[in-house]
């Protein structure tokens, strides 16, 4: 954990610093899209540094006397086709939704071939047949890998925001890989939050670097394995468990799907900025106290992410209260699809909660004795 958020901390300095010495390449100049809420160019290659800070924890973790380093290893090589296919959406802009899919479920599928990462059981009826078969166990994997990998950089949209979410799956599935004596998944999900970690602090509050779709993908295809991993390994865990865990950016992905395709008949590719993160920045922290300066809208930006960081424990907290009992975690996953629609309902119809509102208007320590 420590070597890998030291090297990604270095690394995306390194980054943060190119940019400002003039390789326009690494950097986001398009201020003007429906989920751009920056003020001025930005690096979007977050994701290097991750990648790095994980490849030095694999050094450190080939000296342990099990199979750590080498199914680690194998991990990144098969998530390597995900991160690459994202990168280099982020420096040419020209790399399309469905080949980034495309590149994830081929990560996935990679997976499922070397490391065995493949669902197995669901406990959900019908889904169970499906899975009994091994064509229909790929293809439901190769689609939930996918899918909360699009989840993650659908929720990528302010400073420190995916990234941390990131970070609380990941403790979530360490937490129960250790309850289990999973010491192998349990260190790969450590030297993950290092990883994300030493992104993170250039990332948030001040918006030095973004995560990136290279980032983004990657860090969902790597919670995804490991969740499968953690499945695969560890019969006593309920399959649901990995699904609650990400619950939060998976509801984001459907309910987004729902909303183009059946309320506004658009395609679910087409880009929108009506996310439940976008609407809390405009609905609620827009109007907090501040100028239209960069720095003032930069704190907006990262006063947003904390809504959601409270939403995604939402989620996660029962996940690694009943992570064995199916019954219970179906119930969470219910109670948590209608907090976020209520959640939504709400903020779209300028009816936001009191307590958000106070909130993101309550002054910082410094101002309130100007």
């Amino acid at each position: 954990m420590l070597c890998a958020f030291v090297l990604s901390a270095a690394l995306t300095l390194w980054l943060v610093r190119l940019s400002k010495d003039g390789w326009r390449i690494v950097a986001d100049h398009d201020v003007s899209g429906p989920q751009k809420f920056h003020a001025r160019p930005v690096p979007r290659i977050g994701g290097v540094g991750i990648f790095g800070g994980l490849m030095a924890a694999l050094v450190a973790l080939t000296l342990a006397p099990d199979d750590t380093g080498r199914i680690g290893t194998l991990l990144l090589l098969c998530g390597s086709l995900a991160f690459v296919v994202g990168l280099a959406e982020d420096l040419t802009k020209r790399v399309s939704p469905g080949k980034r899919l495309l590149a994830t479920a081929a990560s996935a599928m990679l997976a499922a071939w070397l490391l065995g990462a493949a669902i197995t059981r669901t406990d959900i009826p019908g889904l169970d047949w499906m899975v009994a078969f091994g064509p229909g166990s790929l293809l439901l994997t190769v689609f939930a890998v996918a899918g909360i990998a699009n989840s993650v950089n659908i929720i990528d949209g302010f400073n420190g925001l995916a990234s941390m979410c990131v970070a609380i799956m990941l403790a979530a599935l360490a937490y129960v890989a250790f309850q289990v004596g999973d010491a192998l998944v349990g260190a790969l999900a450590l030297a993950g939050i290092g990883a994300v970690l030493g992104f993170f602090v250039w990332n948030f509050p001040g918006g030095l670097i973004f995560l990136g779709d290279g980032g983004a993908y990657f860090l969902g295809f790597y919670v995804a394995e490991l969740a499968l991993l953690l499945l695969v390994r560890n019969p006593q865990v309920s399959p649901l468990f990995p699904l609650l865990v990400c619950f939060y950016p998976v509801c984001e992905t459907l309910f987004s799907i729902y909303r183009r395709k059946v309320l506004r008949s658009l395609p679910p590719s087409v880009p929108d900025g009506i996310h439940l993160h976008s609407l809390i920045f405009r609905r609620i922290v827009r109007w907090a106290a501040g100028d239209a300066s960069a720095k003032a809208l930069t704190r907006r930006n990262s006063m947003t992410s904390p809504f959601l960081w409270m939403l995604c424990m939402l989620s996660v907290i029962p996940a690694v209260l009943f992570w064995h009992d199916s019954a219970l975690l179906a119930v969470a996953i219910c109670v948590f699809g209608l907090t976020y629609v209520y959640l939504y309902w709400r903020i779209v119809r300028f009816k936001s909660p009191r307590w958000m509102r106070a909130l993101a208007t309550r002054p910082r320590p410094l101002e309130s004795h100007r």
